[in-house]
């Protein structure tokens, strides 16, 4: 077993892997990592190099992982699961091959998605002679037949079965809530318990669960790539205690410090009507909410425990809802979030390449560019520019932003609740509010890319250089690719605002750069140690 002080997953001590079996060669088994850009994926693959395995990651988009901390241990090939001969390439030489993704969101046929990638996975599996699938599914309840789970259950459920059925030994592990800083469930459940002391509520909050913290989820993921080669069956994972929504409200609100809430369950607030109250009152959108919400309407309790003969419980037992809490929360605190559910790109988001070429092909191109010259260092300028979002603001008109993410919510949008993985740093892929990072220069350029509901493409990009006298120079450029009139309608009817927003967001950057380069002047007068 591989003791190893955890970085990536909630957990103050050691995690104890299971350390990587050799192959007859001698070298490494190695891994691919689907998903490695999401929550869980972003944790795993980490952990499988710490156990030793060697890691293939897959990724529509690798520049998103070029930035992660383990980036430089990891093969990282292009690929798509639905993409038959990316997936065969990927699938070359490697022994587990590990399925932590879903199309979720990406439309009503959602289903059929999920259904077609399932089956080429399996496929591509089996013919490059992969020894080990290993998936992560959702638990599903007992005695309600599959046909009458919500989509998202139903989904997840047959995935599951034809990964089982696809001729290669297949782990499927069915998990109800994931606690863990950063998890969707966890931030769902902080959020709604933090802002609402008294919560009329759905009567889902009834419903007992068995909620499993992700520092387990990840030891049986590790766990499952050296199970034997017969083994080809579902395991429920949990953790030790089962409750209901509410009891998981009050026990936070405990471990928070918080007075116990008020809460009153109501039969009337249907799926719909709840994950719409969940995206006003959380930072998790609507769109992820409704199956979250959905999936809690059945009781959901591990019906065995089979995994432990297989990947067995560390001496302590697995952790508990409490001690889950502790740690997220202290994750949370020292702004150590090495992953979130917002890692994952928002559902339909463009994927289109920033146009460089003013005389763009793709047809019209609005834009706002804004020049100062600011009198700090570079070091002071890029150290705002990278804290910007989040509680920091957008240094311009903050009623403009905030009801530009009120509306964007609305309609179905992120809006600006998602914040920041980290408080000081970014990296590629990172989500920062309504905003994705698409690049990152350090002590340079921060491209970001617009993921509020708009009728074309957005991208931001804030700059920092020195000009031929040496001078810092701040710049801003505010590009906009609309679609068809209502694009150009949109552009045309936020131009009147341009000067107070984009404007004062120079100013105010600048602004907040001079006062940062004071304010470090004054702690090294003063001698204190930032």
């Amino acid at each position: 077993m591989t003791d190893r002080d955890d970085g990536s997953d909630d957990n103050s001590g050691h995690l104890r892997l299971p350390d990587a079996p050799v192959r007859p060669d001698g070298s490494a088994p190695r891994c691919l990592v689907t998903g490695a850009t999401g929550y869980i994926g972003g944790r795993l693959v980490p952990a499988l190099l710490d156990a030793g395995y060697r890691v293939r990651a897959l990724a529509r988009t690798p520049q998103k992982l070029r930035d992660y901390p383990w980036a430089d241990r990891v093969e990282v090939v292009r690929g798509d699961v639905t993409d038959a001969d990316s997936l065969a390439e990927a699938m070359r030489d490697v022994d587990v091959a590990y399925y932590l993704v879903h199309a979720l969101g990406s439309g009503a046929d959602f289903e059929e998605t999920d259904r077609r990638a399932a089956r080429n996975f399996g496929e591509r599996a089996r013919a490059a002679g992969v020894s080990r699938i290993v998936y992560l599914g959702g638990l599903t309840p007992s005695g309600v037949p599959e046909r009458d789970l919500s989509p998202h259950l139903r989904s997840r459920a047959e995935v599951g079965h034809l990964l089982l059925d696809s001729g290669v030994p297949t782990a499927v592990l069915r998990a109800a809530i994931v606690i863990g800083s950063g998890s969707a469930s966890f931030e769902m459940l902080r959020y709604l318990t933090e802002r609402l002391p008294l919560m009329v509520t759905p009567s889902w909050v009834r419903t007992r669960i068995q909620p499993v913290a992700v520092r387990d989820v990840i030891r049986y993921l590790v766990g499952c790539a050296s199970l034997p080669a017969e083994v080809n069956r579902a395991f429920d994972i949990g953790g030790p205690d089962v409750m209901t929504y509410r009891d998981m409200m009050q026990r936070y609100a405990r471990v928070a410090g918080l007075r116990r809430r008020l809460i009153l369950p109501v039969p009337v607030l249907t799926p719909t009507l709840s994950s719409r109250w969940v995206g006003l009152v959380t930072p998790v959108p609507s769109s992820i909410a409704r199956p979250l919400t959905e999936s809690l309407r059945h009781e959901v309790v591990c019906r065995e425990h089979d995994i432990k003969e297989y990947v067995p419980d560390p001496p302590d037992g697995t952790i508990g809802f409490d001690r889950a809490l502790r740690l997220a929360l202290k994750r949370i605190q020292e702004a150590r979030v090495d992953t979130r559910w917002s890692n994952a790109s928002v559902p339909g988001a463009p994927s289109d390449p920033l146009p460089t070429d003013p005389n763009w092909a793709g047809g019209s191109l609005y834009r706002d560019e804004r020049e100062l010259v600011v009198p700090v260092g570079p070091e002071a300028l890029w150290r705002v520019i990278e804290g910007i979002g989040g509680e920091n603001g957008w240094y311009s008109f903050p009623l403009a932003w905030a009801v530009r993410g009120w509306l964007d919510r609305l309609v179905g949008g992120v809006g600006l609740r998602r914040g920041r993985r980290d408080a000081q740093h970014l990296r590629v892929g990172d989500s920062l509010d309504f905003w994705r990072v698409e690049e990152i220069i350090p002590g340079e350029l921060l491209r970001l890319r617009a993921e509020m509901r708009v009728p074309g493409l957005a991208w931001l990009e804030l700059s920092v250089r020195r000009d031929d006298r040496g001078r810092t120079v701040y710049g801003q450029r505010a590009l906009y690719h609309p679609r068809g009139l209502p694009g150009h309608a949109y552009w045309w009817s936020v131009w009147p605002f341009h000067s107070v927003v984009f404007g004062g967001m120079a100013r105010n950057i600048a602004k907040a750069a001079e006062e940062e380069e004071r304010r470090r002047a004054a702690m090294a007068d003063s001698g204190t140690d930032n």
